[in-house]
């Protein structure tokens, strides 16, 4: 049984465990119809690491790819670290994604089928370790990303007439 000591430190672990966001893919959400998203260990090099721990990075070209039985990420930024010597990296190499094997067959059966992708949507600190989270998605046509926005926009609209409504009454009380 713990006691109310022990539960307060496992609290600010918790805390100290949480998500640290380094870079996200705003656009990848709306480009495509997210249906899946994985979280995946990726296999840096110490000046890449200490790069991200400086909060640098971009996701925006990313995108992997299964190569042999192994997730590759490809095209995302992780720019050099700036008091790295020659064993400095390159800033778009592709870098390996850790998942587990039967996550990799249901992507590659996934992926066969025509129209689905793998994306990068986040880039972010968990326990220390460098995670991506990447999502299965498939490309949206251009109506559906207007759709998309304009049911966006019919939510904000909504939202500001019940706070609006909200304000009237409690200044009438």
């Amino acid at each position: 049984m713990k006691t109310t000591r022990t539960k307060a430190k496992a609290q600010a672990k918790d805390d100290k465990d949480a998500r640290k966001l380094i870079a996200q893919n705003k656009k990848a959400r709306h480009d495509y119809l997210v249906l899946d998203t994985y979280e995946c260990g990726i296999a840096l090099t110490g000046t890449e690491v200490k790069s991200l721990r400086q909060g640098r990075a971009s996701l925006v070209d990313g995108f992997a790819q299964i190569d042999g039985g192994e997730v590759w990420l490809h095209n995302v930024h992780i720019p050099e670290y700036a008091q790295g010597t020659w064993t400095n990296h390159a800033a778009r190499r592709k870098r390996k994604l850790l998942l587990h094997r039967a996550e990799i067959d249901k992507l590659t059966g996934k992926l066969q089928e025509t129209g689905y992708t793998l994306v990068p949507l986040q880039l972010y600190f968990y326990r220390g370790r460098a995670k991506v989270e990447i999502a299965l998605a498939k490309g949206k046509k251009e109506y559906d990303k207007r759709q998309t926005l304009r049911e966006k926009q019919d939510r904000r609209e909504a939202e500001r007439a019940v706070s609006a409504v909200r304000r009237r009454q409690r200044a009438t009380v």
